[in-house]
């Protein structure tokens, strides 16, 4: 009690170390509601869930899903996310999609320091194998329909020991191929500093403006990007793989969230900045979610919890 007193003393706002019963409060009756404008908010949301049970006890019904759907706010579906980015695909898709996104294993020119590009040259290391390897294992658990990858060969190999033992489709898609990066390809990144300054700087600090004879590789690759979405979220099924490499990953992330290439102005600049600031590493995994609009959230990016122990995802 002694030590009870010496701390009610100190505490000012305790007043008593054992608990007495506290005086009975009388509760006021329950609240009548009487704002006319809450009563009819509350029968305009009823009315509209009516007509979505309506819908689902009679498919055959002229409600269409579509104006339910802009209709009824819908939790821990398909539509939370309505508007939260621009459609991929510009038409609704059969069903909502998860794409889980992985970049190649370690490559012999990445770990030489070589500009890599669309080269065909540079293959998967002893390293690479064993970071696919992981892969493999991290992604058991999740059900896949389809596999979809680039065919350049350190992504190609990566898709193929990932895919091991599954029996669904193996697709090879151009639209996922890495960007093209002309003569520099193959120049390790200090003498293509050396030898070519000034572009070799923009490629690194001002990506959407490196150019070569005209051409942007960067804000083709945004195009490209955005072709590859629309085949993988045509195709059948609603869990799809997708290995790759790591500037087209940049270019997929960006475009679905809606973030261009371009340095325009400030929001454009900030964009740009994501690409370079948005980083994967090998064996790196990320996941996206597609409404039926071809609406994208990221679930998750760069996950590599895998790469250190023999976590398994799920998801």
């Amino acid at each position: 009690m002694m030590a009870c007193a010496s701390l009610a003393s100190s505490l000012p706002w305790v007043f008593l170390c054992s608990p007495r019963p506290r005086a009975s409060i009388p509760r006021p009756p329950h609240p009548v509601l009487r704002c006319s404008s809450a009563a009819s908010d509350f029968s305009h949301h009823t009315g509209k869930l009516e007509n979505l049970i309506a819908h689902v006890q009679n498919p055959s019904s002229n409600v269409s899903i579509d104006h339910l759907e802009s209709q009824v706010p819908m939790t821990g579906g398909a539509y939370d996310f309505k508007g939260a980015t621009t459609s991929l695909t510009n038409e609704i898709l059969s069903s909502p999609k998860k794409v889980t996104l992985v970049r190649h294993g370690l490559s012999s020119w990445n770990n030489e320091n070589r500009v890599q590009g669309s080269s065909n040259l540079s293959i998967l290391t002893d390293i690479g194998v064993g970071q696919a390897e992981k892969c493999r294992d991290a992604l058991t658990d999740i059900s896949f329909d389809i596999c979809f990858s680039s065919p350049i060969s350190r992504a190609k190999s990566t898709a193929e020991l990932i895919w091991h033992g599954r029996d669904k489709p193996l697709v090879f898609l151009d639209s996922l191929k890495e960007a093209h990066l002309f003569f520099l390809e193959g120049m390790t990144n200090a003498d293509a500093k050396m030898k070519y300054p000034e572009l070799y700087t923009t490629w690194r600090e001002d990506p959407a403006n490196f150019n070569v004879d005209g051409i942007y590789p960067v804000r083709k690759l945004w195009g490209t990007a955005r072709e590859a979405w629309k085949e993988i979220l045509s195709a059948p099924g609603e869990s799809f793989l997708v290995i790759t490499h790591k500037s087209i990953l940049r270019a997929l992330i960006c475009t679905a969230l809606g973030l261009g290439p371009e340095r325009q102005d400030s929001l454009s600049c900030f964009h740009e900045r994501m690409f370079r600031a948005t980083d994967v590493n090998n064996g790196g995994i990320s996941v996206f979610t597609f409404n039926r609009r071809g609406e994208a959230i990221l679930q998750s990016l760069n996950m590599m919890a895998h790469m250190y122990s023999n976590h398994i995802y799920h998801y």
